[in-house]
C-alpha cells in the first residue's frame, strides 16, 4: 500500500451535541497530516453513502468551517440508522464498501458510532484483508447511552447529563413553586434503552434539596414501590420529580414505553414512559402531575453542553487519525480516567473484538439499595462529565453553527441498490 492514501469518515446512529467535535478532530488531525493522508471524504448520511457511493469532499471547506463543526451539533455530514449485519448475510454490502474504498483510494476509515458501527468498523477491516485490499479501520466512540465498554464514557454522554440535570433541576424549582396550589409531581422522560446513565444524571440535583425518583433499566419497575416511594415524597417536601428511563420495564420484561414497532437495527421503537408513570401516580394517589419527554432536545442541546464533553468528542476524533498513522487497526480510542478529584483523563486504546455489540449498564453498587436513587460513587463519576461551559457564539440571540457545502465527489462505479 502506497504511504498516501485517502480516508473516509462517516456517522452513525443517532446523532448528539458534540458528534461533530469528533468529526473536526478528525478532519483537522488529518489535515495536519497531509504528507500521509491524501483527500478526507465524508459519507452522506452516514453508511449508506460508502454504499451508494454518495462521498463528500471535505476539501472543499474553509478551515473556519470545519473548525465550527467544534461548536455545532447534529450530524454535519447526515447519519443513518442502517445495520449491516453479518458478513455471511450481508456479504454483498460489505463488499461494495470495499469497491467504493479502492476506486476512490480509501486506505483509512474512521466510523463514529455506538455499538452497531464498532461491529461494521470490526468487519470492514476483516473482509478488506480478505479481499486483499487492506483498510485501516478506526471507530470513533460516540453514544449519548453512553454504554460502550472499556471506555470511562462515551462522548455524547456527558452534555445530555448536564441538559438532563439541568432541566430537571429548573422544572423542579417551577414544580415547588406551585406545589400547594397545583402541580405536585413532575415527571421527565429521557433516553436510555438498556442502560440508565442519562437517567442517573438527573438524581444530581438532589444535591440542590430536591425530592427525586428515578426510574432505571436495570431495576425491575414496580408498580406499587414506585407509588408509595412518590407519595412519601410528596407528603415530606410537598413536591416530588420522576425521570424514567425510556427502557424502563417490568415484571414480564416488557418496556413501559413499548410503541409496538421496531427501528432499522431491531430495536423496539421507544418512547411515551412518562405519560404512562404519571397517569399511575394520578390513578393511585391522585396527585396533579406534568409530564414531558427530553427526545431530540436532550442529544442536541449544544448551547449547554459540557465543556469536558466536547474535549473528549474532539479528541478522540485527533486520536483516531494517529492511531492510523500508527499503523493500528480494528481499534477504538477510548477515555481513561485517572482520577476522580482533581478529575483527571486520557485517551487510551481498545481492540474492536471486545468493543462490538457488547452493552455497558449501569453497575448495580451505583444506584441505591431501593432502586429509586444515585449512591455517593455514581454522583462521582457523573459530576465532573458535566463541569464546564462550552457554548457556541451568539448572533442575534441564536447560536451560530456551521452549514457546510458538503460538495459530492464525482462517482466512478455503478449504481448499488440497497435492500
Amino acid at each position: 500500500m502506497p504511504l498516501k492514501k485517502n480516508a473516509f469518515y462517516a456517522q452513525s446512529g443517532g446523532v448528539t451535541a458534540v458528534i461533530n467535535a469528533s468529526a473536526c478532530g478528525v478532519i483537522e488531525t488529518a489535515r495536519a497530516h497531509r504528507d500521509r493522508i491524501g483527500k478526507v471524504y465524508a459519507g452522506r448520511d452516514g453508511i449508506i453513502g460508502a454504499l451508494t457511493e454518495d462521498l463528500i469532499d471535505t476539501g472543499k471547506e474553509s478551515a473556519a468551517a470545519i473548525a465550527l463543526l467544534r461548536s455545532t451539533p447534529s450530524g454535519a455530514f447526515g447519519s443513518c440508522r442502517y445495520k449491516l449485519k453479518s458478513l455471511d448475510t450481508h456479504r454483498r454490502e460489505y463488499e461494495r464498501l470495499i469497491e467504493v474504498f479502492r476506486a476512490h483510494d480509501i486506505g483509512y476509515f474512521f466510523y463514529n458510532g455506538g455499538g452497531d458501527s464498532a461491529d461494521t468498523c470490526y468487519k470492514v477491516s476483516q473482509l478488506s484483508e480478505a479481499m486483499g485490499y487492506p483498510i485501516q479501520a478506526i471507530h470513533v466512540p460516540k453514544t449519548v447511552d453512553n454504554d460502550l465498554p472499556i471506555t470511562d464514557c462515551c462522548p455524547g454522554f456527558g452534555s445530555v447529563a448536564k441538559y438532563v440535570a439541568v432541566s430537571a433541576l429548573e422544572a423542579s424549582f417551577d414544580v415547588c413553586s406551585m406545589a400547594r396550589t397545583s402541580t405536585k409531581v413532575f415527571v421527565m422522560e429521557v433516553m436510555g434503552r438498556h442502560a440508565g446513565w442519562i437517567a442517573a444524571a438527573g438524581g444530581l440535583v438532589e444535591d440542590h434539596g430536591i425530592p427525586v425518583v428515578i426510574l432505571f433499566p436495570e431495576v425491575e419497575f414496580d408498580e406499587k414501590k414506585f407509588t408509595a416511594r412518590v407519595d412519601t415524597l410528596v407528603k415530606k417536601h410537598g413536591f416530588c420529580t420522576v425521570i424514567v428511563s425510556e427502557g424502563c420495564k417490568g415484571a414480564d420484561g416488557k418496556f413501559l414505553a413499548d410503541q409496538g414497532s421496531q427501528d432499522a437495527f431491531g430495536h423496539q421503537q421507544l418512547g411515551g414512559a412518562a405519560p404512562v408513570v404519571a397517569n399511575m401516580v394520578k390513578q393511585a394517589l391522585g396527585y396533579k402531575f406534568h409530564w414531558a419527554v427530553a427526545d431530540y432536545l436532550q442529544r442536541a442541546a449544544r448551547h449547554i453542553a459540557s465543556a469536558t464533553d466536547v474535549k473528549q468528542a474532539y479528541d478522540v476524533g485527533a486520536a483516531a487519525v494517529k492511531l492510523a498513522l500508527k499503523g493500528h487497526n480494528a481499534v477504538m480510542p477510548t477515555i481513561e480516567r485517572t482520577s476522580d478529584s482533581p478529575y483527571r483523563w486520557r485517551i487510551g486504546v481498545a481492540p474492536l473484538a471486545k468493543v462490538a455489540n457488547v452493552e455497558k449498564p449501569m453497575p448495580r453498587h451505583l444506584i441505591t439499595a431501593d432502586g429509586f436513587g444515585i449512591t455517593p460513587a455514581c454522583r462521582r463519576y457523573l459530576s465532573p462529565l458535566i463541569k464546564g461551559e462550552d457554548a457556541p457564539a451568539f448572533r442575534n440571540g441564536l447560536p451560530v453553527y456551521a452549514t457546510l457545502k458538503n460538495v459530492p465527489v464525482p462517482r466512478k462505479l455503478p449504481p448499488f441498490e440497497l435492500r
